[in-house]
């Protein structure tokens, strides 16, 4: 009984509910490896041409049904025809996020746009203004909810007929967002970038029933990072994010340790990285990412701290990070790498 009543309460809040509809954005321990979701102007700050993307994450499965959330992203980077240092970021990201038992869904596919403008002779330095938006599809399974009025003399049937009415279990809007970021080279391989994003712009309406206008509250984030060699084949990174949306903060930062033993310097390296990540007030996410030539492996788990920690006993996500990052030989010349945290 106390989970068909948690059903149709859930329900009534996806339709209804204003505060349901403060929507938490997709998110991944990991990232630092998804800039497009920290800020639209990090694509394309990495040292290569063109850089791939994927993650999946499973989480909250020591509670109850699993939320499961699976991204994929592209980006290019491109010359011809722009100022003498300037180049333009062309990528695309697209993620999918499933939720609870109604198998809430939300998928997005965002084509991105960031152009980056050199302020210095050296090429180490440079503003980058980038765009992003597209179509977002949310929609729910209203025959995995089980409601009062299914259960017969105690014994619950899919059968049997329920009152509960649906006027709609899906819909479509069309998101935009907004960001810059500086970076530069502080010294003899020292790299740091911020930056700051605006998401949602258009607040768009996000309500399964046409009858309530409930819209997405815009999210303000800034993002920071910095990369510093200690020696030839050690390195260590740092980045940061906070994000505001309403009454809501989102703070993470995290840390990686990163060893080479590739002693020769070839392209074709194998490293190890270690770290962690904490999200405040929530999680404690070890993490070890392996790079083997332009392939990079990250797997982490969620340490659960916040309240609900007892009920979960510390055990929140599992996620994994896959990114692929290359060159053209034809661009070699005209482009100087863009480094970051790496």
């Amino acid at each position: 009984m106390k989970t068909c009543l948690r059903s149709v309460l859930i329900v009534w809040l996806l339709a209804h509910h204003p505060a349901a509809h403060a929507q938490q954005d997709i998110h991944f321990s990991q990232f630092y490896e998804f800039p497009l979701l920290r800020n639209p102007a990090l694509a394309g700050i990495f040292n290569g041409h063109y850089r791939l993307t994927g993650g999946y994450r499973n989480q909250w499965q020591s509670v109850t049904v699993p939320y499961r959330s699976m991204y994929m992203g592209a980006e290019f980077k491109l010359l011809r025809g722009l100022h003498d240092g300037d180049f333009i970021t062309a990528g695309v990201q697209a993620t999918n996020d499933v939720a609870g038992d109604s198998k809430l869904q939300r998928t997005q596919v965002f084509p991105v746009l960031n152009y980056h403008k050199l302020l210095n002779e050296d090429k180490t330095t440079y503003i980058s203004f980038a765009l992003t938006g597209g179509p977002v599809f949310e929609r729910f399974d209203a025959t995995k909810l089980q409601f009062d009025d299914q259960f017969v003399n105690g014994a619950y049937s899919p059968s049997n007929p329920t009152r509960q009415q649906f006027d709609a279990n899906s819909f479509t809007y069309n998101d935009l967002s907004a960001g810059i970021s500086f970076k530069t080279m502080l010294a003899n391989d020292i790299n740091m970038y911020v930056g700051a994003a605006l998401f949602h712009i258009n607040e768009p309406r996000v309500a399964f029933t046409p009858a309530f206008d409930i819209r997405l509250n815009r999210k303000w984030g800034v993002n920071g990072g910095l990369s510093a060699s200690i020696n030839e084949v050690d390195r260590i990174v740092v980045y940061a994010d906070c994000f505001i949306q309403g009454g809501s903060r989102l703070i993470q930062g995290g840390a990686l340790y990163t060893h080479s033993f590739d002693y020769t310097g070839e392209e074709a390296t194998f490293s190890i990285a270690a770290g962690a990540v904490y999200r405040w007030k929530d999680a404690l996410v070890p993490v070890v990412k392996l790079y083997t030539g332009k392939l990079g492996i990250g797997i982490s788990y969620d340490v659960n701290l916040s309240t609900l920690s007892a009920a979960s006993q510390f055990r929140g996500g599992f996620e994994m990070s896959l990114s692929y990052m290359g060159m053209w030989e034809a661009l070699a010349r005209g482009l100087q790498h863009l480094e970051c945290p790496k």
